[in-house]
Formats: structure tokens, sequence, C-alpha cells
């Protein structure tokens, strides 16, 4: 291997190997147990919860969907048109920009959210069932502390030299 910085550490490399497989993981169980267990995609899922909050009775745009879901575009049209067809969700014009489109949940996708509250809470109920509720909180910390760093990331070399030049800074 070339040009190895010498503060890389394989012990520290090897955890955060393991923690983003892990999750990487738990999201491929997450995918299979939500399909197997519920019937929808994880994303189906997140698309019907977001548009079944009270907040947003009114709808959201396409792209504040997009962006409050961490997906793509492309991703979320292909998940809406099926949503679409099975007349959970309608694209409708924005009363304010009329070429925006704002995403609804309809009378029967709420129906439909609402039918899935029980499976869902016992979904929840036993994949979280040997976690203590502090545990639980801890845990939605970290991930998005997690969330954040991602954010925050930037390979650009110049910005690798300003990281590393701060952590040694931190070291002292």
């Amino acid at each position: 291997m070339a040009n190895i910085d010498s503060s890389y550490d394989q012990s520290v490399s090897s955890i955060h190997n393991r923690l983003f497989f892990r999750l990487f993981q738990a999201g491929n169980t997450l995918d299979r147990q939500t399909i197997k267990a519920l019937g929808i995609t994880t994303v189906q899922w997140a698309v019907l919860g977001a548009l079944s909050r009270a907040q947003v009775a009114e709808g959201m745009s396409f792209s504040e969907l997009a962006d409050y879901l961490v997906v793509s575009r492309q991703s979320l049209d292909g998940v809406l048109k099926r949503l679409e067809r099975e007349e959970h969700v309608v694209r409708i014009a924005d009363t304010v920009d009329r070429r925006a489109k704002k995403v609804v949940l309809t009378t029967n996708g709420r129906a439909f959210w609402d039918s899935l509250q029980p499976k869902i809470y016992e979904f929840y109920r036993q994949a979280l069932a040997s976690f203590r509720f502090d545990d639980k909180v801890s845990l939605v910390h970290f991930l998005n502390q997690l969330n954040k760093g991602m954010d925050a990331v930037n390979l650009e070399p110049d910005a690798i030299v300003q990281l590393s030049a701060s952590a040694l800074s931190a070291r002292d």
C-alpha cells in the first residue's frame, strides 16, 4: 500500500469497518424483514410514515419528501409511482407554485397506513426487545451523530489535510 498516513491505526480501522458493515447488514435485514412482515418495502414504509404526520396533512413537495427521507429523486419517483398505482398517494399541483407537485396521502393510503400500525408496533417491539429505554435513546443519539458525520464527509485532498492537521492539534 502506498502513502499510508502515520496516524492510520489498524485496530481503529477494524472497528470502523465492523461498524459500517453492521449498519449495512442491519439495513439489509430491515429491508428483508419489512417485506416479509409488512408486505411493503422500507422506502414505501418511510414514505407513508412521512406523509401520515399531522404537520404535513396538506402533503409535501416532491423535493421536500426526497430531502426528508434522504433518498434520490429517481428512487423516490419509482416508489411514488407504485404507491400511486395502489392509490395510497397522489401528486397534485402545488397551490402556490403550479409547476411544482405535492405528494399527498390519500384516504385509502391513510387507511392502509392505519391498518399497518399494529404490525409495525409489534415489529418494533420484537426488534428492540433486548434494548432498555435508555439504550434506545442513546442509539437514536448516536445514529444522529453518525448521520451528521457522514453528511460532513469531504474526501477532497485539501479537506483531508485540514482534518489531519486539526486532529493532530487536538492531541496536543
